[in-house]
């Protein structure tokens, strides 16, 4: 199977849900970068368990370094990212182990795989191999927002209930950073509260839209054709388990608008070449054009929930009925966002590296040292 993404600044993820550790290696990232542990460790945080609306399972998820940081900073090689996993309770899927739960990847797994995938907490295919991308990602944020590169996201939608708009963004994005349920209109924010605790006491679960702005980005990145800047990320960005689609801009909208409404008008402000509106989200012929960089995601209800639900033993090639038992969450949205954000950096610094050279994530890059 293949774990890493990226040409020349790439992610490889290791690691199963209840195997010992789950962790990433960030490779070709220019050397002289910030790294700070301290925002690293507020990313963790904001993917962790939230209360009740989450996974009874904690974990501190502490991540250590073991290579290519030095002084608080890059040094150019590897960097190894390693979490610990301590809150395991495999004994809650003993039972389970050839008996596919609807919506998981236990009977892909399986055919992929020959039957030697590790089924606890699947494994591999889990929701908490994404801790390394969280920890990967958050030295890639700062690498961009050395280049005034800022990105957030939002849970645009949830159970039926909508947040208010992107306004001032780079404001928004501000505020978005040290939310740890992101949703920027507060009474709609625990409206979703209290949707997500209805679900759960229900024995079910809810899903979400994700809407994510990036700002200061300049033109020209991404390629025409196979390498498009949509095409990158949404290859990335489905990797992300739960997310099931993606549209940027106005997306799906602009197929029941005319060209005179759909088409973003240019203009000239102080020599700067903008557009007056953004429906193309910022990417025209699969190419940044300097606007926002706008693009929602569906994210699907959480597939565990504590209802029987018909499926088969894949082993025994029976039907069979399944009741789940364990700790899982009844929606997973509010912790994907800062995934979300991560993946996205990881696939600009990427994109970035490939258009200008890998030191141009360096903040102070004056070329080489002499």
């Amino acid at each position: 199977m293949k774990n890493t993404f990226g040409e020349s600044v790439s992610v490889t993820l290791f690691g199963e849900s209840h195997g010992s550790a789950v962790g990433a290696v960030l490779d070709g990232l220019a050397p002289g970068i910030p790294v700070d542990e301290a925002f690293i460790a507020h990313q963790m945080a904001l993917r962790s368990s939230l209360s009740s609306l989450s996974t009874a399972r904690r974990e501190s998820d502490t991540v250590a370094i073991l290579s290519g940081v030095l002084g608080g900073k890059t040094t150019g090689t590897p960097i190894a990212f390693v979490i610990q996993n301590s809150d395991t309770h495999s004994a809650d899927y003993e039972t389970m182990k050839s008996v596919a739960r609807p919506g998981h990847a236990d009977y892909t797994a399986y055919c992929k795989c020959h039957g030697f995938s590790d089924p606890r907490g699947g494994g591999h295919f889990s929701g908490r191999i994404t801790a390394g991308l969280v920890a990967a990602g958050a030295v890639a944020i700062t690498a961009l927002a050395g280049r005034g590169i800022r990105i957030g996201t939002h849970i645009k939608r949830c159970a039926r209930i909508s947040d208010r708009e992107f306004q001032n963004i780079d404001r928004d994005i501000e505020t978005l950073a040290n939310l740890p349920f992101a949703v920027l209109d507060e009474s709609r924010a625990e409206s979703m509260k209290e949707a997500i605790a209805s679900a759960k006491q229900d024995g079910d679960s809810v899903g979400g839209v994700l809407e994510t702005a990036v700002t200061g980005l300049p033109a020209g990145v991404g390629e025409p054709w196979f390498d498009t800047l949509e095409g990158v990320l949404s290859h990335a960005l489905f990797s992300i388990p739960a997310v099931k689609g993606i549209e940027f801009g106005d997306g799906f909208s602009l197929a029941e608008l005319r060209g005179s409404e759909a088409n973003d008008s240019f203009r000239s402000e102080n020599g700067v070449i903008k557009t007056e509106t953004n429906r193309c989200g910022g990417i025209l012929g699969g190419i940044s054009d300097g606007m926002p960089l706008l693009f929602r995601l569906a994210v699907k209800p959480t597939p565990s929930i504590y209802k029987t639900q018909n499926t088969v033993d894949f082993i025994k090639k029976e039907n069979t009925e399944l009741l789940i038992h364990g700790r899982h969450d009844p929606a997973v949205i509010h912790r994907a966002r800062v995934v979300v954000d991560s993946v996205t950096a990881l696939v600009l610094c990427d994109l970035l590296a490939l258009r200008f050279g890998t030191d141009y994530l360096r903040a102070d890059d004056k070329g080489a040292d002499i």
